[in-house]
């Protein structure tokens, strides 16, 4: 009896030492876990910085070209509008510029 209930006690101490080790051994494989994965989330955070920068930067550049553009198409419709209330003039002056090319070029040539 003594010696099942030594026995019956040195199981039972080891079964507890057992129990411990893995519990510690758990313990230290979900801390290194916790610390990837603190390490990978500041990782991404840092990118998602980064992308949140050349998103601002994408969208100033966007911004200054549409106003670019608007400026453009202002400006164009300004020609066009002044070409359209002086088109008479134009066509006139357009008329007499082939002529005064021959008339000098006659000159020149003598024809």
């Amino acid at each position: 009896a003594l010696i099942k209930q030594a026995f019956s006690e040195k199981s039972q101490t080891e079964i507890e030492n057992q129990t411990q080790t893995k519990t510690q051994t758990e313990n230290h494989e979900v801390s290194d876990l916790v610390c990837v994965l603190q390490a990978t989330i500041d990782t991404l955070q840092g990118q998602l910085e980064v992308k949140d920068r050349q998103i601002e930067k994408l969208t100033e550049a966007l911004v200054a070209a549409q106003q670019t553009a608007a400026a453009a198409q202002a400006l164009h419709a300004g020609t066009i509008q002044q070409q359209l209330l002086t088109g008479e003039a134009g066509a006139d002056q357009q008329g007499q510029e082939p002529e005064q090319k021959r008339g000098w070029f006659s000159k020149l040539f003598g024809k």
